[in-house]
């Protein structure tokens, strides 16, 4: 599943493919459509492999490409909480709960 993704600002895009070339996952390539300016704009080969590090929009000089990492899917709070950790569940004790335990100390 992917990690994250890859979104192209195809107007702005000059087709120099530093985004091609300094992807560490190979995730895109040059499409052999054109945008209004003629020129071939790069496009997911490989959706999957995705790990959203941005390193395509970093590269680009004109701003035309950005990577970002996928939301993680909700969970309930129940389903990440460990067994015997009721305590990440309970609500904050109130201040004067802290304070008497300050004061039995």
């Amino acid at each position: 599943m992917a990690k994250g993704s890859v979104q192209v600002v195809v107007e702005r895009c000059k087709a120099c493919g530093f985004c091609v070339e300094f992807c560490p996952t190979h995730v895109l390539a040059l499409s052999s459509a054109f945008n209004a300016k003629g020129y071939h704009t790069p496009y997911m080969v490989h959706p999957d492999k995705c790990s959203g590090c941005d390193l395509c929009g970093m590269y680009c000089p004109d701003f035309a490409i950005f990577g970002f990492k996928e939301p993680a899917p909700p969970q309930e709070a129940k389903e990440s909480a460990k067994p015997g950790m009721d305590v990440a569940l309970a609500a904050p004790p109130s201040e004067t709960e802290n304070k008497e335990e300050h004061d039995a100390r």
